[in-house]
């Protein structure tokens, strides 16, 4: 609970997402029908979530699957039971809110449709291994966090993570500044192919 911050909320850095959604979705699914994704270090669920809303514009909720992962096994119940304040949803575009949200007093949930695209696990970036062959990873605003010797290793790791032409996408002060050396092509300052 000490090392982790679990600041999100949904459409964090919104002009982003654009991104994702008009460039990077677009690209992915062109190359293949269904789309390997894992948010790291997820938190509360807000990125994840928000990734399968940006999703459902190009193919249905029932084909979606993301693999949600963080530290802190508390934030990871939060984000299970979907309940947020409204400051969490102030970039939620208007039509994503009234599709995806319902409102409980003060509160809103995110609908079990939504909840059902994302798999939640505890997982440690450093010490832990990774899965393979993903065709996005989403991993914002963490590695500000890490030694340069941690990024050095992460940045390795992900690459293994991901298959050729796979996306990472980091928060926009996470660029990489030697991309070649973890086989990464810079799509934007944020979005790094691998080669």
């Amino acid at each position: 609970d000490r090392m982790t911050i679990n600041v999100s909320e949904f459409y964090r850095n919104k002009q982003r997402w654009d991104v994702l959604e008009n460039k990077i979705f677009p690209r992915l699914l062109a190359e293949r029908k269904s789309l390997k994704i894992w948010s790291a270090a997820s938190s509360t669920g807000e990125e994840p979530y928000t990734i399968a809303m940006v999703l459902s514009k190009y193919i249905p909720l029932s084909s979606i699957s993301i693999l949600a992962t963080d530290l802190d096994s508390n934030a990871i119940e939060k984000a299970k039971i979907g309940i947020y304040p409204e400051r969490s949803l102030n970039e939620v575009p208007v039509e994503m809110k009234k599709k995806y949200f319902t409102l409980e007093g003060t509160y809103y949930r995110v609908s079990d449709e939504i909840k059902k695209t994302v798999t939640f696990k505890q997982h440690n970036l450093l010490a832990d291994s990774f899965e393979s062959n993903f065709d996005l990873i989403v991993c914002r605003n963490v590695l500000i966090y890490f030694t340069e010797e941690a990024k050095d290793l992460l940045y390795h790791k992900f690459n293994s993570a991901l298959r050729t032409g796979g996306t990472l996408f980091v928060g926009s002060t996470e660029q990489i500044f030697n991309p070649q050396s973890y086989n990464f092509t810079i799509e934007d300052t944020f979005f790094y192919k691998k080669m």
